[in-house]
């Protein structure tokens, strides 16, 4: 068993089945439940949430290619 783990969550995940919606409260109680079972198992949890979504989701500049966004929106789940 692991003592330390960090979680990645995509804002896609966090969205379910609700597309267009940027959260779902039932999907994130799930997942809000799952991690209060492993700390009740003493293990230590970093969290990561994605900025993808964030990202694409915003009004960009039709300029914009993509493939750029995308890069962008992985550097906004590295700085989250």
């Amino acid at each position: 068993m692991y003592k330390r783990i960090i979680l990645k969550l995509s804002g896609e995940a966090l969205s379910g089945e609700k597309k267009g919606k940027p959260y779902d409260d039932e999907v994130i109680s799930k997942i809000i439940y799952q991690i209060k079972y492993l700390i009740e198992k003493d293990i230590e949890i970093g969290i990561v949430v994605g900025g993808g979504n964030l990202w694409r989701g915003r009004d960009s500049s039709p300029d914009m290619d993509r493939t750029k966004s995308d890069q962008i929106g992985m550097l906004a789940t590295i700085m989250n």
